[in-house]
């Protein structure tokens, strides 16, 4: 496994990320109700379940809270979340795909299009955008964190696709279907982590303006803010 580094834009996600941290636990909360609907609420038989419990616990949620989720998922009478997609096209052809989770379709396609009567882009065609990205997972761990020759091979073993390092990270990528299992090879070791998520990586990226650049990240921004959005993917390379 080799290859070049192309992590910019997601040192730039997870800042965005980091300024808008009071949504994570109502994402976390969201993301258990649909794992306990689609595979059950016993973690051992769940994997998806057993990532999420695993976000819950590292942004520090109350297990009370974790338990009273499961228990809220189970019953009948809560709504189940849709995950959609949404492809965009914003400033200078830079491609946009938004990951949103949501018990209210019409909710949100109101909230895009007041989004872009705001800031901008353009809602495209399904696949237009999509086909410029792969979706892989992608684990990042901090160096201080982990020996870089035993975090390689436990990654190895459990069939990462590739592992690179920049000044403060490894970060390595998975097929979509064996994220949680490299994640707990990782586990296993006791080497901490600091994500494990799907991400869309761009197969090429788009430079443009830095006027360009500047409305993008405000339209990102923007769409970042949504209570059912929860990431925005993008081919922009980040300028300094």
């Amino acid at each position: 496994m080799a290859g070049h580094s192309k992590w910019a834009n997601i040192k730039h996600r997870k800042g965005r990320a980091d300024a808008i941290k009071g949504k994570i636990f109502s994402r976390i909360t969201k993301e258990i109700i649909t794992a306990v609907k689609l595979g059950g609420p016993d973690p051992k038989s769940n994997s998806r379940l057993r990532l999420v419990l695993n976000k819950a616990r590292e942004a520090n949620m109350p297990s009370d809270n974790i338990d009273r989720n499961i228990k809220k998922a189970s019953s009948a009478d809560q709504a189940a979340y849709s995950e959609i997609t949404y492809e965009m096209y914003g400033y200078g052809g830079v491609g946009m795909i938004l990951d949103i989770m949501t018990d209210n379709k019409n909710r949100i396609s109101s909230d895009i299009r007041i989004a872009m009567n705001k800031k901008g882009g353009n809602l495209a065609n399904p696949g237009a955008v999509a086909y410029n990205f792969d979706q892989k997972g992608v684990i990042q761990v901090l160096k201080k964190n982990a020996i870089e020759d035993e975090l390689f091979l436990a990654v190895s073993e459990a069939g990462a696709d590739d592992f690179e390092a920049d000044d403060e990270m490894f970060i390595i990528t998975t097929p979509p279907d064996q994220l949680f299992h490299v994640k707990e090879a990782i586990d296993k070791r006791g080497i901490k982590s600091e994500e494990a998520e799907l991400r869309y990586i761009p197969k090429v990226y788009v430079e443009c303006s830095a006027e360009d650049q500047k409305s993008n990240l405000e339209l990102i921004e923007y769409l970042e803010g949504l209570d059912d959005v929860d990431a925005v993917h993008h081919n922009m390379r980040i300028l300094e």
